[in-house]
Formats: C-alpha cells, sequence, structure tokens
C-alpha cells in the first residue's frame, strides 16, 4: 500500500499542473535514495489535518505554526524553500497587508476600528502575523473592531474585493503566485505593506520516521532543487533555493506570538 503525499499551501488551480510534476519529479530522487511506497500521485481529496495525522505520511507542507503547536511531535521537517517573491529573504517569508485599492489609509497601525479578515485561527501568515504587528497599537486588548474567520486566503481577497471586510493578511507567496497566474484576483485591492518576517512553510513527513530515512529523503529534495531540467516547474511555483532549517528554528513563530501576548492582546478576543 502506497504511503500519503500532498502539497496543499500554495495549491491554487493554474499551479496544479506544476506541483503535479513537482512531485513526479521528487519521486525519481526518492526512489535513487530507496524511498519506496511512493504514490503516484498527490493527495487532493482528503482534509489536510486528516492527512497530516496520518501515519503512512511521506511528504507534505505546512505552516511553521503547525510545525511547533499542534503537530510538533506528528511532523518532522525536511527542509524549508527559498520563494522568489518580494516578502520572502532566504528562507523567511512575511505576509502582506491587503485593503481595497481605495481604502484611505496608509498604515495599519492607524486602522483601529475597522473589519479584518483572517484565514483561519492557527494560521500564521493570515492570522499571527497580523497579531503580532497590530499588538503594541492595541488598547486593552483589543484593536480591529470585528475579526471574520474566511476560511482561505483566497476567501480573504474575495471578502475585501466585497467590501465585507477593510483589511486582510495574505501569505506572500499565495499573493506572488496571484499576480503571475491569476491576477484579475487582484484587481481592486493593493498592499498596505508588510508584516514581520518568520521562517518560511517547511516540507514535512511523518514524525515517526527514523532519522536517517528523513535525512535521505532530504538528499533527494535536494538534489530536486538542483536538477536544471526540472528548473521550469520550480520557476513556475516561485521556488529558488532550498536549506534545512531544524524545529528550533521555527520556535521564532512561538516567541513572536509570546510577545504580542505580552500586550494581553489577541485578534481573536
Amino acid at each position: 500500500m502506497s504511503g500519503v503525499a500532498s502539497l496543499p499551501m500554495y495549491d491554487i488551480p493554474e499551479v496544479r499542473a506544476a506541483l503535479d510534476e513537482f512531485w513526479r519529479g521528487l519521486v525519481l530522487y526518492l526512489k535513487r535514495e530507496g524511498k519506496t511506497n511512493l504514490p503516484d500521485v498527490l493527495e487532493r481529496n482528503s482534509p489536510t489535518n486528516a492527512m497530516w495525522d496520518d501515519p503512512s505520511l511521506i511528504f507534505s507542507q505546512c505552516c511553521g505554526y503547525d510545525l511547533v503547536h499542534r503537530y510538533t511531535s506528528r511532523l518532522t521537517p525536511i527542509a524549508t524553500p527559498h520563494f522568489d517573491a518580494p516578502e520572502c529573504r532566504g528562507a523567511d517569508y512575511a505576509s502582506v497587508v491587503v485593503v481595497a485599492e481605495d481604502c484611505p489609509f496608509d498604515d495599519v497601525l492607524d486602522m483601529k476600528g475597522v473589519v479584518c479578515a483572517i484565514n483561519g485561527p492557527e494560521s500564521h501568515s493570515g492570522m499571527g502575523a497580523m497579531q503580532v504587528l497590530v499588538a503594541p497599537a492595541s488598547n486593552e486588548g483589543r484593536f480591529f473592531s470585528t475579526v471574520k474567520i474566511s476560511g482561505s486566503h483566497i476567501a480573504s481577497l474575495a471578502w475585501i474585493k466585497a467590501d465585507i471586510v477593510d483589511v486582510t493578511a495574505i501569505d506572500g507567496v499565495t499573493y506572488s503566485l496571484h499576480e503571475r497566474h491569476r491576477p484579475a484576483a487582484l484587481e481592486g485591492v493593493r498592499k498596505l505593506g508588510r508584516t514581520y518576517r518568520a521562517p518560511g512553510v517547511p516540507y514535512v513527513t511523518h514524525g515517526g520516521f527514523e532519522p536517517t530515512k528523513i535525512e535521505r529523503m532530504r538528499t533527494a529534495l535536494f538534489h530536486f532543487f538542483a536538477d536544471p531540467n526540472l528548473q521550469g516547474v520550480r520557476q513556475s511555483l516561485l521556488l529558488g533555493d532550498i536549506e534545512f532549517l531544524p524545529l528550533e528554528s521555527y520556535e521564532r513563530i512561538i516567541a513572536d506570538r509570546n510577545r504580542a501576548a505580552s500586550y494581553g492582546f489577541s485578534l481573536l478576543n
């Protein structure tokens, strides 16, 4: 029986063919490193959380906050890609603060009392990053008048365009993929700024694998990123270089959230 592989973080329809080609190319290198039970295709029909809980998970990608929070004992980082996006620096990334094109504000810290959208309460890019950014300007634990949960970055963008909310934070890679592949989705919105950077979304595997097996998977992934024949696939996905960040590197995300909490502030208060 084959294991499970998924790449759910940036799986918009316009890049699904490139993601499939990414997986096919990586499988060749995983096999060279002795990996077996590899699925032929990426799993897209199961809930992401169910896949991350699955002991047969071979390869996936998750939010850095997941790695040091809910899934800290169930997922292990293999390596972290560098994305060719303006908000990214090496393995770090940031979110874009997005408002409507006609928004009168030029700084999110001036937007006390407006309505904010987050994609989900455990997302760093959509919730945690915004929380850290506005916490110093909060008052008695509040900043926005209302925080609505959209369920996805794509939905948050749609809410900005529909004037349902006033501001949101969008993963910088997601925003850049939209600029390249679906610019119509960004019509009527603009960048207001960016959040603080954090370690980027890692490629992960199940936490129960032996360290030697994870090291061989890491070797396969590094060979994939060095393959000149697969450069076009990587460029379609905005992938540049790659490096290994140990689990401890992601504790910066927890430290940032703790700093926001020190102001007595949470977006979900």
